[in-house]
């Protein structure tokens, strides 16, 4: 599950501004710790621009953390001089986002035509700065770590090497484009998309028709059956055409992995990573519950749905099964159980999939909780919804029978250890009391994390949980008293 780009309150950036990462330099803003784990962000617009005169708390930048779109303000009045980063790029925490024009606290460069040369800034002034040549893990030395060559043979990692074996490729055959003439993944994937013939094949790369003679002349000893089957490796080598590459046709477009889809896409990963995923399905008879709903929703004048009484039935259930209203310390080892119900309510928005949470959901009474799910709608919709509501849930509920489908395979919240998916109500014969009805029925998948809850406990807590929504008049007050 994923979280919306919502507009963060003022108040809670201003907080921003007192966070860790801090210049000595008045005139430099380095970005802020963001919190809750939020280490970067998109950089959406800039609202001003170099020369600009702005005041202290003046919007200087959107930018879409994993959370929320955060409106970035100056920590003071001044000058902007440099805007750090185009809309679109990822902004590290640390990282200086823009200057200011003034006096800063590194000496001045000597004025034109004094005849003194400028010297270079000191190295103990920004100690977050380091020279990297190029590279991921810092200053390279004249030798690469774990990248192996030697007389005749390509200059490569051992992951490298490993991937020209799997693409059938002879990695020594390769002119490596890396530092130091390294062969890097791009080479390899390169040569095997071009059809470059490999030595898993038999087939060498043919550079020079010179070569290519001298390799066709080469002679082939006598071979026994014996020898044949000891070792595999080709007798002859012959040439072959180049296959063909099929390339899609028509336009193609590249979409970048940003904001909530760069979020979605990385707790989706970590769920499917840590969690031990296993589900449980049926269908709950809700032919009462529609009676029922109908004439609350007649006698109160406010519209309701299934999803409050689903809410009303999961809040009880969890009560008794508490082994489902949890969440894992995967860095402790730990199952974090809770007495409360902070239910998630799992929600399709235009900018992705968000999980808005309902605190106390085991307070409220129906009326009261479609109220809530009516209005973490409309914030979540209008991008207005607070930063505490999208955090602290205990357990999930996604509505996807809002648009089709019967059954799921829901993935967990991370880090909760359940999610239930509620799929179509639709009419369906039934046998009950002797005789075959016509009912209507509820689609209901519990998936669970296996690690923290047995099988056998998922399956009585759904069958719980439909035996609830089969007597609606229990779901209509509170359940916790």
């Amino acid at each position: 599950m994923a979280f919306p780009a919502v507009r963060c309150p003022l108040s809670i950036v201003d907080a921003f501004i007192m966070a860790h990462h801090k210049s000595t330099d008045p005139n430099i803003f380095i970005l802020p710790d963001l919190g809750e784990g939020v280490h970067e962000a998109e950089l959406i617009a800039w609202k001003v621009k170099p020369g600009e005169k702005v005041e202290e708390h003046q919007t200087i930048a959107e930018m879409n953390t994993d959370k929320a779109l955060v409106e970035v303000p100056s920590p003071r009045a001044g000058v902007i001089k440099e805007l750090n980063g185009n809309p679109g790029d990822i902004l590290k925490v640390g990282q200086v986002a823009w200057t200011y024009e003034g006096a800063s606290n590194e000496p001045r460069a000597p004025a034109r035509g004094s005849g003194q040369a400028a010297k270079p800034a000191s190295p103990q002034a920004l100690p977050e700065e380091r020279e990297d040549a190029g590279t991921v893990v810092g200053t390279m030395s004249g030798s690469l770590g774990a990248v192996s060559g030697t007389e005749g043979k390509a200059l490569a990692t051992p992951a490298v090497r490993r991937l020209a074996r799997d693409l059938n490729v002879d990695i020594d055959s390769l002119r490596g484009t890396g530092l130091g003439g390294r062969v890097t993944e791009k080479d390899v994937r390169s040569a095997s998309a071009s059809s470059t013939p490999s030595r898993g094949t038999g087939l060498q790369p043919v550079s020079t028709p010179a070569a290519s003679s001298q390799r066709l002349a080469t002679t082939v000893s006598p071979r026994s059956p014996q020898q044949d089957v000891l070792d595999e490796r080709p007798t002859a080598i012959t040439p072959s055409a180049p296959r063909t590459t099929l390339v899609p046709t028509g336009d193609t477009q590249r979409i970048p992995v940003r904001g909530v889809r760069r979020n979605i896409s990385l707790r989706l990963r970590q769920s499917v990573d840590r969690h031990v995923h296993f589900s449980v399905m049926d269908e709950a008879d809700v032919t009462a519950l529609d009676d029922v709903r109908k004439r609350i929703g007649a006698a109160s004048g406010e519209k309701l749905s299934y999803l409050p009484f689903i809410v009303s039935a999961v809040c009880r259930a969890l009560k008794q099964f508490p082994a489902l209203n949890a969440t894992v310390d995967d860095e402790a080892e730990e199952i974090l159980r809770y007495s409360h119900v902070h239910m998630g309510i799992a929600a399709d928005t235009e900018q992705g999939l968000t999980v808005p949470v309902i605190p106390n959901t085991d307070s409220m009474g129906v009326l009261e909780i479609g109220r809530h799910i009516s209005e973490l709608a409309r914030m979540t919709r209008d991008r207005s919804i607070p930063r505490d509501r999208l955090m602290g849930s205990t357990f999930t509920i996604s509505n996807v029978g809002s648009y089709a489908g019967r059954f799921a395979t829901p993935i967990i919240n991370y880090p909760e250890v359940g999610i239930l998916a509620a799929g179509r109500v639709r009419e369906g014969v039934v046998a009950k009391h002797g005789g075959i009805h016509v009912a209507k029925l509820l689609p209901l998948s519990l998936t669970c994390d296996h690690r923290s809850v047995d099988g056998a406990d998922a399956a009585r807590c759904l069958a719980l949980i439909m035996e609830l929504l089969g007597k609606p008049e229990g779901l209509l007050t509170p359940a916790r008293g």
